[in-house]
């Protein structure tokens, strides 16, 4: 990747295929090649071809790397193992979240333990200085390799037939959550069953010139079966869809894993005392939260988006984070964070104001779509 440009090794690929492109974390990415809704069903109903090589890929290794870790997530890392991943957080004092983060166990070497952190690019330079500020209390080597690799996803439901076609049998991928080192057409790649739609789908690791090969080929083995390259716009309204945040809207360093529904992603009873441990497990325990976030669909045909005020009774009660139209629903769909005085539950009606008018919504049960 050429930080100093903003340039994914992709880029020339995408001004191929006539994408429109936009600027996003400090990166000229895809917004669409077609309509956001062709797009977005394509992933639905076959499959669709990313380019996410902004994220950030971080190695941990050493004969501490395990309680480096344990020592900085909340979620409990001793039971994972080679081969596997899992979603964590790295949170800060305060218990903020600094960023959210996919942790996956490589193989060990030499009584080595590895790991690879895929983290988001708008954080990887906070993140690594989260993890230096700590790095002197422990016997591990920290390797960023950002700038050297590529990420290329393939999600939808014919992801696993997509992969066939490249030459990798159905045996030989990976499991839901799990990572594999491998070679696919000649080209050295690391391969995750991993993704951010809702979908089943392959996250790709590759050397940066490998990438556009890679591309064309999947592009082309792909083609039969329907495949067809994503842009951003459509990968937001897939993710909201699933109801999977995104940092810097639905998650920052002044939002706690409790306050964002994210329970689910925190150790009751890791022994490791890791920043904010005391802050996150009493709110855990007490339930005690000025605010929590919720689900919605709009009951109009109104759209909400990212800062749209969020009133219950004709009162201001919190703030939209993320919002968007659902193609698969078919409605105006979004997450917010509302104050937790009163009891909200599923079913509550509430108003999103929108360009100076309320607009009847009410608060549902997330995910918003699920294959299942």
């Amino acid at each position: 990747m050429n930080q100093k440009s903003g340039k994914t090794t992709l880029y020339e690929e995408h001004k191929k295929l006539g994408a429109k492109m936009f600027s996003f974390a400090g990166w000229e990415m895809p917004l669409q090649y077609s309509s956001v809704k062709e797009e977005h069903l394509t992933v639905r109903n076959k499959a669709g071809l990313f380019d996410v090589s902004h994220m950030g890929q971080v190695f941990i290794s050493g004969k501490d790397a395990l309680d480096f870790l344990q020592n900085l997530v909340p979620r409990d890392l001793s039971g994972l193992r080679e081969g596997k991943a899992l979603y964590s957080l790295l949170v800060n004092d305060n218990g903020g979240i600094i960023d959210d983060l996919i942790i996956y166990r490589l193989p060990d070497s030499e009584s080595c333990r590895k790991f690879l952190l895929i983290v988001n690019a708008s954080r990887i330079e906070e993140d690594l200085n989260r993890l230096l500020l700590f790095k002197n209390n422990f016997e591990v080597n920290i390797d960023n390799k950002s700038d050297e690799l590529s990420m290329i996803a393939v999600q939808g439901p014919s992801s696993a037939e997509v992969a066939e076609a490249l030459g990798l049998n159905k045996d030989d991928q990976p499991a839901r959550f799990s990572l594999k080192q491998t070679e696919l057409n000649g080209y050295d790649i690391l391969i995750a069953r991993t993704g951010y739609t809702g979908e089943d789908g392959f996250e790709i690791i590759v050397k940066n010139e490998d990438a556009p090969g890679l591309w064309q080929e999947i592009l082309n083995r792909g083609e039969s079966l329907g495949i067809k390259p994503v842009g951003y716009a459509a990968r937001d309204t897939l993710r909201l869809e699933a109801s999977l945040p995104l940092y810097g809207q639905d998650l920052t360093e002044d939002t706690t894993p409790v306050e964002a529904a994210l329970c689910w992603a925190v150790s009751k009873d890791k022994k490791e005392n890791y920043s904010g441990k005391e802050i996150i497990l009493n709110q855990m325990t007490t339930k005690k939260v000025d605010r929590k976030l919720i689900g919605f669909k709009m009951l109009d045909k109104s759209v909400p988006r990212h800062n749209y005020e969020i009133y219950v009774d004709n009162q201001t009660a919190g703030q939209v984070t993320s919002g968007g139209f659902s193609p698969c629903i078919n409605t105006g769909i979004g997450l917010g964070y509302i104050n937790t005085q009163k009891p909200f539950s599923e079913g509550t009606k509430i108003d999103i104001m929108i360009r100076g008018k309320l607009h009847p919504a009410e608060i549902i049960k997330k995910p918003f779509y699920s294959r299942k």
